[in-house]
């Protein structure tokens, strides 16, 4: 079943089957470039899903042949280098970050349920970060990803993506993906750590289905407690991480436990609640 509500700009696409909800990137013209109005599209999809409570797993994929090619360069550059200011160029960079760029992506990560990147082609720049704010990812063999903001644009890698990369696949590779810009291919990218895993692009529908079919049933509770608990890890020592976990599961083993237990006896799949806080 598709939703006939769709976020306003017309460049991402938001239908739901049943529990499961599709943001699709919807600029093929451009392999998914990023720009305002599609950054807006994301946060509004990702809104949708937060309103809907029988929801419970999203697909973030992209149309065509790319998942996202980062940030549309066509209006980068200065057409008047003498007249190029910088300080507003600055001041407008800040603008689309504080109230697009960086709203979309923080509404991909806090999603109040698990989320799958379908990665079907490049992810680059920008892409990557966005690619890398689902939970767990998919890349289809022909995908690549790579970091193109230093050597090619002479700028830091952004949307998250000096948070991700070290997160994932270590220092050596972060800053050999950020200052070489060189492609990373999805075998690699599995291998390092950056994706869970890569497929073969004919089996890319049927890998993600069964991630999202075990997503769906799980609770999404303690799948958005997962995340939060991994993520904060490294900041960190033992004892407070303890601390952390011992704190979700007083509210997780109240609510599922007895789900889980009943139907391992069973040899069944659990079917836990569905609240998602």
């Amino acid at each position: 079943m598709s939703s006939s509500a769709q976020p306003s700009n017309g460049t991402v696409g938001f239908s739901i089957n049943g529990d499961v909800a599709t943001v699709t990137l919807n600029r093929p013209e451009t392999l998914n470039s990023m720009n305002d109005d599609f950054m807006n599209d994301i946060s509004e999809a990702f809104a949708m899903v937060a309103a809907d409570e029988a929801i419970r797993t999203v697909i973030l994929t992209g149309a065509g042949r790319g998942f996202c090619s980062g940030a549309d360069l066509r209006n980068a550059a200065a057409d008047d280098a003498e007249a190029f200011d910088p300080d507003e160029a600055g001041d407008a960079t800040t603008d689309s970050m504080d109230n697009a760029f960086h709203p979309a992506i923080r509404a991909v990560a806090e999603c109040p349920v698990p989320t799958v990147a379908r990665i079907n082609g490049v992810a680059a720049g920008g892409g990557i970060g966005l690619a890398l704010s689902c939970d767990v990812a998919i890349a289809a063999q022909s995908a690549f990803f790579v970091a193109t903001f230093g050597p090619r644009l002479g700028i830091v890698p952004d949307l998250g993506t000096t948070w991700q990369l070290p997160m994932r696949v270590g220092r050596a590779r972060a800053l050999g993906m950020s200052l070489l810009g060189e492609r990373v291919t999805a075998e690699q990218a599995a291998e390092w750590g950056l994706v869970w895993k890569t497929v073969d692009d004919a089996d890319l529908d049927a890998a993600v289905g069964e991630v999202v079919d075990v997503l769906r049933r799980s609770s999404p509770a303690a799948m958005a407690r997962i995340r939060s608990a991994v993520d904060g890890a490294m900041q960190r020592d033992l004892a407070d991480q303890l601390d952390i976990e011992m704190g979700h599961q007083a509210v997780l083993i109240p609510r599922n436990m007895s789900h889980g237990a009943e139907a391992f006896l069973a040899k069944t799949d659990p079917s836990f609640p569905g609240e998602r806080y």
